[in-house]
């Protein structure tokens, strides 16, 4: 999950905060001095992580491009310049740009706004940019909602009592208000001095930054994981009272399965799973690396000599095609594979599903699947011509059956052209005309769509009235008769309106 710190750079950082000794400090300083403390963490943390840093006022600018080099992020910060006035409309604009520029409308993104609280002036502030977010054209829109999901933290170099003092608090609540409610702010607690900036940053770190260290176990072999980013709490709104339900520090892995089983299942979230120790060979195996050799050696110093399970799992699962099942916790379950990079470079991945016993329909219940020796026979076949998934449900499923759906007026004028094209072709078409009828029929009525069958009635009154004197007599009684069924049909009444009932055509008898 990539980060972009967005500093303010405005003459308001400038402002001198009175501390203890002679050497006199900024806003500014401060916010540096906090920067400074969260770069650290992820560097001894997050490595893996990509950081950029955008500097504004009143324009915006982007100081480091997305990056793990968090020592080219502190030099930035120490050479920060001061500018005119705070804009932050502007600045979550360029905001938007890189991010798409560099990770699509797809990729989780945080964002970090380090401010003083101050909202600007006149035209351009955030006081402005609120007011008139009801009065834009398509043009002009205000850049929240980001286009791509977001969690938004601010974080002010002032505290709770001087932004309760004017708006601003409650235009910094809006601001997250409007981005989807996902974030926080945060402000120093005391007065503004170093230890309440580190307090604040601190509490940041354990928000959004904290990492989750857990255990991986298969059988009697286990490993000390770190899973980046951090999975967050579910909430199943199916649930009579929906708890927060959360990631167990103990993933248990349940078996292993193909990839062509496994298919592209739908996920909640996508996690790097990274080794806690590797040594210096196994590293180059390519497991929780990255592309950049100064970070691998550096990982391989911090490591032992020690083997890893992890290891050993990431490369068997890249070799042999396969995914290893992991349980989360009660009915919860996600997967493990091995993900490439580049062509050199792969990463050991886990996919958290849906919570449940069923999150994959075409698998069944994940807690009667067994291993292949316990089956009579081998399942996938002795030379893997057949596979048992998907697995067939016992009672077939509503949506398995031909229904129609209309989701452009393209396919609802489709389906009356046919109608037409048949009707002119009684009473040759007679059995093909009423199929297509009861079709439509049916469609409308479990849609409500009572319009559509009184418009096609008198449609079919139309082509009687239009059938040529070489017509067959039978053509035009039963395109008065199928018109006058629509017809009462389209009255709502439970006679001639019942979904189960087919209009039959009408008998004649033009033999003699």
């Amino acid at each position: 999950m990539p980060t972009v710190v967005l500093m303010d750079v405005s003459l308001s950082m400038t402002r001198p905060v009175s501390l203890e000794g002679s050497e006199e400090f900024q806003r500014k300083n401060l916010a540096v001095h906090g920067l400074t403390m969260l770069f650290e963490h992820m560097a001894a943390n997050y490595r893996l992580e990509f950081t950029a840093l955008v500097a504004f006022s009143s324009l915006w600018e982007l100081s480091v491009p997305f990056t793990r080099d968090y020592n080219a992020l502190q030099e930035a910060l120490s050479n920060l310049e001061d500018y005119d006035k705070t804009c932050i409309e502007a600045a979550l604009n360029g905001v938007s740009n890189i991010v798409q520029q560099e990770w699509g409308s797809a990729c989780p993104c945080q964002v970090v706004l380090v401010t003083d609280g101050s909202l600007g002036i006149g035209k351009g502030s955030l006081r402005h940019s609120l007011q008139t977010l009801k009065h834009r054209g398509d043009d002009k829109k205000f850049p929240l909602p980001f286009p791509f999901p977001a969690k938004m933290f601010i974080l002010c170099v002032a505290n709770a009592e001087e932004l309760q003092s004017t708006d601003a608090m409650n235009n910094l609540e809006e601001l997250l208000r409007i981005n989807g409610g996902d974030g926080q702010i945060f402000t120093m607690e005391g007065p503004l001095c170093l230890k309440s900036v580190q307090g604040m940053f601190g509490r940041l770190i354990d928000q959004a930054y904290s990492p989750f260290h857990a255990v991986l176990h298969c059988g009697n072999l286990s490993s000390d994981v770190q899973v980046f980013p951090r999975p967050e709490p579910v909430v199943v709104d199916e649930e009579v009272e929906p708890m927060p339900r959360t990631v167990s520090t103990d993933l248990e892995i349940m078996g292993f399965i193909e990839i062509g089983d496994i298919a592209s299942p739908p996920v909640i979230s996508r996690h790097l799973v990274l080794p806690i120790a590797v040594s210096k060979e196994v590293d180059e195996v390519g497991t929780g690396t990255t592309d950049e050799p100064e970070e691998e050696a550096s990982a391989s110093q911090m490591a032992g000599k020690s083997p890893n399970f992890c290891v050993l799992l990431h490369g068997s699962l890249k070799v042999e095609g396969m995914v290893a099942l992991v349980q989360l916790g009660s009915d919860w379950f996600g997967m493990l594979y091995s993900q490439a990079d580049s062509k050199k470079k792969s990463n050991l991945m886990m996919s958290i599903f849906d919570p449940g016993p069923e999150p994959l329909p075409w698998l069944g219940k994940i807690s009667q699947l067994g291993p292949i020796s316990e089956a009579a026979e081998n399942p996938y076949g002795e030379d893997d011509s057949k596979s048992p998934f998907p697995v067939q449900p016992q009672i077939k499923r509503s949506y398995a059956q031909n229904v129609t759906v209309w989701i452009k007026a393209s396919g609802l004028q489709t389906d009356v052209q046919k109608i037409l094209r048949n009707a002119r072709k009684l009473p040759e078409k007679t059995q093909t005309f009423y199929k297509e009828l009861n079709r439509l029929r049916k469609a409308a009525l479990a849609f409500g769509f009572w319009e559509l069958l009184k418009g096609v009635a008198e449609l079919l009154e139309r082509e009687c009235t239009l059938l040529p004197d070489s017509a067959h007599p039978d053509a035009a009684f039963q395109l008065s008769h199928a018109a006058q069924q629509l017809k009462l049909a389209s009255t709502g009444d439970c006679q001639y309106s019942a979904f189960g009932h087919n209009i039959v055509p009408m008998h004649t008898d033009f033999s003699s």
